[in-house]
């Protein structure tokens, strides 16, 4: 039967409409950064355009390029730059979380491994091509008995144990950068944050099913084209995801952040003596006055009403410095900053309640007056506090 290229099928079609759009929103990122000057659209444009670039193979080969080109020389080109796409990942999630990231000459390091790979891969074609016979084979010598031989295993198990520490180095990024969101800010800019943790949940869930479908190809048995094709489906409709949210969510908001907190204790330097019990005591009821003191503040001035408050602000107000706050909430309390200041604003939402005051205001209109900023941090807060949603509990009442 004659074969030509392109055969549209089952398995092509999908892979080239998805592929093909993921190529244009990396492109549409690449030029976003070119006029924002935003380094970590860079790094998720490299990242969209290299995820599009490996779904290539599967994807001409299910058009019946290989079949139809016997003496192809495509192989040559189609290079695994699977060693990017762990640094990407990691700097793309620091950029992110960090106001003060710069992209160093010593951290183009980290993308050694997949420059040296370019390498070795140029110096494989240029010495194949000038053997005699090579254009009417699709593989030269050592393509043959080194790439496709001992090199390609090598490459894989390299490439699987660093994208797991890129991966576990990013999602402590995210955890620790959450975490101190969590510490300083009131309302903690839930959309951008889901996005970064969708973004490594994504990569994270295709690097597992990877390294289940390796394992089986290894140890169960050996996959063909057709079977190992899903994982080339779910990665080309990550990077559409990817694409598409990377593109239109403005990440610049958690990338100005500052909420880095000074070194200064609660306990003033003169009454820290080590063993001693009338200091420890003295300190204990400092920070009980200090509650005190807040507590009455929340009461009388009410700034939990402000969807903007932060740690900073309120400190200020309470001529205190940050840390002292901080110690405050979290030793005083046991809460940090954002659930201590989001149980006044759903308490201030219970009381609109009584007052019957969703008769004439909708509850997003209530979440916004008692100092919520979205619905879904609303909805997500009460559901926390209370146990059942704002409606059940209307509902209920």
């Amino acid at each position: 039967m004659f074969l030509s290229f392109p055969s549209f099928n089952l398995y092509s079609t999908p892979l080239l409409i998805l592929v093909s759009q993921g190529v244009i929103f990396g492109l549409l990122l690449l030029q976003k950064f070119k006029k924002e000057k935003n380094t970590s659209l860079l790094f998720l444009s490299l990242l969209v355009l290299i995820t599009c670039y490996h779904r290539t193979t599967y994807t001409i080969g299910f058009m019946d390029w290989y079949d139809t080109y016997r003496n192809t020389k495509i192989n040559y080109w189609l290079i695994n730059f699977g060693l990017a796409i762990g640094p990407l990942i990691f700097f793309y999630v620091k950029s992110v979380t960090n106001r003060v990231f710069k992209f160093r000459r010593k951290d183009f390091i980290h993308f050694l491994p997949a420059l040296l790979y370019f390498l070795y891969r140029s110096l494989i074609f240029i010495y194949d091509a000038g053997q005699e016979g090579f254009e009417n084979t699709q593989n030269g010598i050592l393509m043959s008995k080194l790439e496709m031989g001992a090199t390609t295993i090598f490459i894989e198990a390299f490439g699987i144990v660093q994208q797991l520490l890129y991966l576990a180095f990013s999602l402590q990024l995210y955890f620790n950068y959450r975490k101190r969101l969590q510490d300083f800010f009131s309302n903690t800019y839930r959309m951008e944050l889901n996005w970064i943790r969708n973004f490594l949940y994504i990569y994270t869930f295709l690097f597992i099913y990877m390294m289940i479908q390796q394992l089986v190809n290894l140890t169960v048995l050996e996959l063909s084209w057709i079977q190992r094709w899903w994982y080339q489906l779910f990665s080309a409709l990550a990077v559409i995801y990817v694409g598409i949210k990377g593109y239109f969510t403005d990440t610049s908001t958690l990338s100005l952040l500052q909420f880095d907190l000074p070194t200064t204790p609660f306990i003033k330097n003169d009454e820290v003596v080590t063993g001693s019990v009338t200091n420890q005591t003295k300190t204990d009821k400092e920070i009980e006055t200090a509650k005190n003191e807040l507590l009455n503040y929340m009461a009388d001035k009410r700034p939990y009403l402000d969807p903007e408050l932060n740690l900073k602000q309120l400190a200020a107000q309470l001529n205190m410095t940050r840390s002292q706050l901080s110690d405050v909430i979290n030793t005083g309390f046991g809460k940090n900053f954002n659930d201590f200041i989001n149980e006044y604003r759903i308490e201030a939402v219970k009381k609109m309640f009584q007052a019957g005051q969703q008769n004439k205001l909708s509850l997003l209109g209530i979440a916004f007056d008692c100092g919520f900023n979205s619905k879904a941090t609303f909805n997500r807060v009460f559901k926390k506090l209370n146990g059942i949603s704002p409606t059940e509990f209307l509902k209920n009442m």
